[in-house]
C-alpha cells in the first residue's frame, strides 16, 4: 500500500472550551464527522483548551460569580502560543464577554450568535424561533440583536418556561444525570412554546443539542454547535468545501 504524503494546506483551529466540558466534545465530535475526508490526514488540525476552571458565566453576568475573562483569557494565550488561525467557543453565554477577549487578540474569532442567525434566516424566513437559552444569555439580549440584524422573527419563554430550560441545562446535563427521565419535561416545554407561535427552536446553550440528540424528540432545532462546526470547517478548508449534501449531514 503507497502512503500519501500529508497536507500543508488548511489553517489551525482554536475551541476555548470547558464550558462545559461535554459541549466542547460535542463541538469537537461535530467537527469530526461533518469534514468531508477521506483519510485521516484530511481533517483539521485542532487545538483544544477546555479549561473547565472558566467560571460560570451566567453567574458572571447576574452580578453573583466571579468574572470568567482572566480564566477565558489563560486559554486564549495557550491556543495563541499553539499558532491558531482562529479561535471558536463552544459556550452561547460566553460570547457575552467576546469584545473583551478579542481585543486581547488579533486572532478572529468565529461567533456562533451570527453564524446561528444566518442559518435561521436562511432554512426559516418569516418563522417565528423560539430561544432556549441561559439566563444570563437572555438577559443580555446577545441572540435578540444577532436575529433582528437577520430579519428573523423570536419568541423568548415565560418564567415557567425558562426554569425548565435552567434545569435542563444545570441540574441535568452539566451535573451529568441521566437525561432520558427529563423527556416530558422537556417535550413540555416544547409543546408550550409551539402553542404560543414557536415554529422552530433554537439550542442556544451548547448542552441543549446534547440533550436534545439524546432524547430524540421533533423540533425542528437549529443547533449552534453545528453552525459553529460548519463555519470553522469553512474557514479552516475553504467556503466551498461543504457541499450541499454535507450540510445536511447528521453530526
Amino acid at each position: 500500500m503507497a502512503y500519501e504524503t500529508p497536507p500543508s494546506a488548511g489553517k489551525t483551529l482554536g475551541i476555548l472550551g470547558g464550558m462545559g466540558p461535554l459541549a466542547t466534545a460535542d463541538l469537537y465530535r461535530k467537527i469530526v464527522t461533518m469534514t468531508p475526508v477521506s483519510r485521516d490526514n484530511d481533517h483539521i488540525r485542532v487545538i483544544i483548551d477546555s479549561n473547565a476552571r472558566i467560571p460560570d458565566r451566567t453567574a458572571a453576568i447576574l452580578g453573583e460569580g466571579p468574572d470568567p475573562v482572566p480564566e477565558m483569557l489563560s486559554a486564549l494565550r495557550n491556543l495563541e502560543a499553539c499558532g491558531v488561525d482562529c479561535v471558536i467557543m463552544p459556550c452561547n453565554t460566553a460570547h457575552y464577554f467576546l469584545p473583551r477577549l478579542q481585543a486581547e487578540t488579533e486572532i478572529p474569532f468565529i461567533s456562533i450568535l451570527e453564524v446561528t442567525a444566518e442559518a435561521c434566516a436562511a432554512r426559516y424566513p418569516g418563522k417565528t424561533a423560539a430561544l432556549l437559552a441561559t439566563d444570563g444569555t437572555v438577559r443580555t439580549g446577545l441572540y435578540d440583536r444577532a436575529l433582528e440584524a437577520k430579519g428573523v422573527s423570536v419568541l423568548h419563554t415565560d418564567p415557567a418556561e425558562q426554569a425548565t430550560v435552567m434545569h435542563l441545562i444545570y441540574e441535568v446535563v452539566k451535573a451529568s444525570r441521566p437525561i432520558p427521565p427529563e423527556a416530558e419535561a422537556w417535550k413540555g416545554l416544547l409543546d408550550s412554546l409551539r402553542s404560543r407561535g414557536a415554529d422552530y427552536f433554537i439550542l442556544g446553550c451548547t448542552e441543549l443539542p446534547v440533550l436534545a440528540e439524546t432524547l430524540g424528540l421533533p423540533g425542528p432545532f437549529v443547533d449552534p454547535t453545528a453552525e459553529l462546526a460548519r463555519a470553522a470547517i469553512r474557514f479552516c478548508l475553504g467556503e466551498a468545501v461543504l457541499t450541499s449534501e454535507e450540510e445536511g449531514r447528521k453530526p
